[in-house]
């Protein structure tokens, strides 16, 4: 069974384009990573502040190793992006 993690981030003011940046950034990284099925980028047609990231994962071990394998200070350069801290869960497909 695989799962969908989704996540919610918002740019500062001013820094949607650099936010937009590391986020295709990050999607590579995430689509590449081992246990990735898809990976998907989408911005907020009525605000280019709101980003969405929808991942769909093997299981939740491959999403945390992705996390714990990504380098630490390209995450630590980003924060100044951020308007507020990202948010995410994991969702199941229901049959």
């Amino acid at each position: 069974m695989t799962i969908t993690r989704v996540n919610h981030l918002k740019a500062a003011d001013g820094k949607q384009q650099q936010m937009f940046n590391f986020l295709t950034e990050l999607k590579n990284y995430i689509a590449n990573s081992p246990g990735c099925v898809e990976c998907q980028l989408l911005r907020n047609q009525d605000n280019d502040c709101a980003f969405v990231v929808i991942e769909l994962w093997q299981d939740v071990e491959s999403h945390r190793a992705s996390l714990a394998n990504f380098p630490q200070e390209d995450m630590q350069a980003a924060m100044s992006l951020f308007g507020e801290p990202p948010s995410g869960a994991y969702y199941q497909i229901l049959d």
